[in-house]
């Protein structure tokens, strides 16, 4: 490395998680929380390992310990804590899964940048029970003698681990008395299962031996030697498989428990990568803000880790933060949310949302009385009634605009929220804000398409006094025959646009046909029935996309009858689309209960027996009729008295 290091990430969080864990064990009296707080470190990132540390914050953290515990010899006890079987030592997991401490020792040397990236290892091994480590810094790296000393307790640690005795370690050249590089040159005593296994070869020797001697002096001494030999072999070789078998149950056990922790991170980042995959994958294709929305909630129920879930979206003016979507809560917990929503605009609003939103930054709270200091009193309250005690609340941020905050919490689980936590949810959040602000650009190109459009329409229907929002009211109708039905609201928004510009052909019809009071000439009923025909070629020429491509078949198509006797094709049954049968329906409706040139409206229930004969006579469809019949019933209170 070439640059300064002090206040860059170089060492897992793991390595603090340890030292907590030997300072409650060793000095239950000392509070670690203060000396965490000194340290500018948070105790959820002490719980991940996958959170790094900078040196400053080592260094604070080491020298408040040793200011509250006055042990000058702390570090190197820390160390042999560290690699002690039974804690949660890290290095007991990774290490201690092999047979032999040259084997363990060669392992920690190289798996030392798994856990701090300031110094390169190396390992020679001298004899089976010797060995030389050497810790060279990586240029612009300053670390302190107390993560020397700490380094020889690991060492210790690892060798009383096998021998149950206490190292020789020689550290002769030491980077801060000098030195280039730190130098450990360890030897320990050999184990019991290599100091059994020198005893039997030695009593093997010496039967060898006289096994040989008495073979030149005689049968019977042959026979007499061989026997209690046999006994002597019986009894170590089942000592040796006893030690043996204790030793490799011990090292399966620990290479169990580390594959199968290295399995569960393995799993929980793999199932990280595919829920960020999934969530980018459902909002991708959403056009509204509120489908997005919807999606993101359901696979967040589903798939996070989390009991409760919301998400705020600052409204239009950005005054206010307003609950748009969760899960998880029950109906009075959503309740307790303010109507009006939270606060932007006030210089009283401090609350952890509002600041997250303000300032684009993320909050891990594990205990909300550490922060109701800085919170407001509503906030508080809030909190508090919905019964939440920790939480991670997020900026759903693009383009350095501040869209909104995803909050999630535990209430049921319990489960303590660690880094990796806030870590997933940012990145989530990140997903979110894009497809939001792509719903937000395409809800806006929508709201201009439909205006045009609307505009297109009142265009055709300001003609004549007596047809002025026709379109509107047959739009209206076909809409809530397609609510009625439960057709998806892409499906439906494109009945909507098919409505609104079904009459566009009428463009073409002359004003004096178009207002005639009089009965029309067969010549003149021709020039009206083409308006249809003369819709969809209009409508051809706009290039419609995806679903919206029905549109000029569908209103070319809107005069279409069951019984083949509409126009402009004579369409029957079947060859009819779905949407224009349900604009027919719409518009049939809609002309006779208006006032026309040539009659006034049909007063509501006979235009109602009007639609049923429609039915009767097959010309409209029934299904449709019915449920326009419903949606009119709801909508204006008239009562359904429809009978299929």
């Amino acid at each position: 490395m070439d640059t300064e290091s002090y206040n860059i990430p170089l060492y897992s969080s793991g390595i603090i998680n340890i030292w907590v864990e030997f300072l409650k064990d060793k000095y239950p009296d000392i509070n670690v929380n203060l000396i965490l707080k000194h340290a500018n470190i948070q105790e959820h990132e002490i719980a991940d390992q996958g959170h790094w540390l900078t040196q400053e914050q080592v260094d604070m953290f080491y020298y408040k310990v040793l200011e509250l515990t006055r042990n000058q010899n702390i570090a190197r006890e820390a160390g042999r804590y560290l690699a002690k079987p039974g804690s949660v030592g890290f290095l007991w997991q990774y290490a201690f899964g092999q047979l032999g401490p040259p084997r363990i020792f060669e392992r920690v040397a190289k798996a030392a940048s798994y856990f701090a990236i300031s110094s390169e290892y190396s390992f020679k091994r001298i004899t089976s029970n010797k060995i030389e480590i050497i810790s060279k810094p990586y240029k612009g790296i300053k670390e302190k003698e107390y993560q020397c000393e700490n380094r020889i307790g690991i060492f210790e640690a690892i060798a009383l681990g096998y021998t149950h005795r206490m190292p020789v370690i020689e550290h002769n050249e030491c980077i801060f008395k000098g030195g280039d590089v730190c130098k450990y040159t360890i030897s320990w005593r050999k184990s019991y299962k290599e100091l059994f296994n020198r005893i039997l070869s030695l009593v093997f020797l010496i039967f060898l031996g006289t096994l040989g001697f008495s073979f030149f002096k005689g049968t019977a001494n042959f026979f007499s030697i061989l026997l209690p030999f046999s006994i002597i072999f019986l009894l170590m070789f089942s000592v040796k498989y006893f030690i043996e078998k204790k030793e490799l149950l011990n090292s399966l056990s620990i290479l169990r428990e580390s594959a199968d922790n290295l399995i569960q991170q393995v799993n929980k980042n793999y199932n990280n990568t595919q829920l960020t995959d999934e969530v980018g994958q459902a909002v991708s294709g959403q056009a509204s803000i509120n489908d997005v929305l919807d999606s993101v909630v359901k696979i967040a129920e589903k798939r996070l880790d989390f009991d409760r879930g919301f998400i705020l979206l600052s409204n239009k003016d950005r005054t206010r933060l307003m609950l748009r979507a969760g899960y998880g809560h029950s109906t009075g917990h959503l309740d307790y949310f303010p109507k009006e929503g939270f606060h932007l605009d006030s210089q009283e609003s401090r609350g952890v949302f509002v600041i997250s939103f303000k300032e684009q930054k993320s909050f891990l709270i594990n205990n909300i009385n550490a922060i109701k200091h800085d919170l407001s009193k509503r906030s508080l309250e809030l909190l508090k009634k919905s019964g939440t005690k920790s939480f991670v609340c997020c900026p759903i941020v693009n383009n350095n605009e501040s869209l909104g905050i995803i909050v999630v919490d535990n209430v049921k689980s319990k489960r303590p929220l660690i880094q990796s936590d806030l870590s997933l949810l940012t990145g989530l959040a990140s997903v979110i804000g894009i497809s939001i602000r792509n719903a937000m650009l395409l809800e806006s190109k929508t709201r201009q398409i439909t205006s045009t459009l609307h505009v297109l329409a009142a265009s055709i229907d300001a003609r004549d006094f007596l047809t002025a929002g026709h379109s509107e009211k047959v739009m209206e109708f076909a809409v809530g025959i397609c609510q009625e039905l439960g057709y998806s609201s892409e499906y439906t928004d494109m009945i909507r646009i098919a409505a609104l510009l079904h009459d566009y052909g009428k463009i073409g019809v002359p004003d004096a046909i178009l207002k005639k009071k009089g009965k029309l000439s067969a010549e003149e009923y021709r020039e009206i029935q083409a308006h249809a025909e003369k819709s969809r070629q209009i409508l051809e020429e706009i290039s419609f996309e995806g679903i919206y491509r029905q549109v000029p078949e569908i209103a070319g198509c809107h005069h279409e009858k069951l019984d083949g006797s509409g126009y402009p094709g004579g369409l029957k049954g079947e060859e009819i689309p779905e949407g224009a049968k349900i604009i027919a329906v719409a518009d049939f409706f809609e002309a006779i209960t208006s006032k026309r040139h040539y009659r006034d409206p049909m007063p509501l229930d006979k235009a109602m027996l009007m639609l049923a004969d429609e039915v009767v006579n097959n010309r409209l469809d029934p299904r449709l009729v019915e449920a326009f019949t419903r949606f009119y019933a709801e909508k204006y209170g008239w009562e359904n008295t429809y009978v299929n």
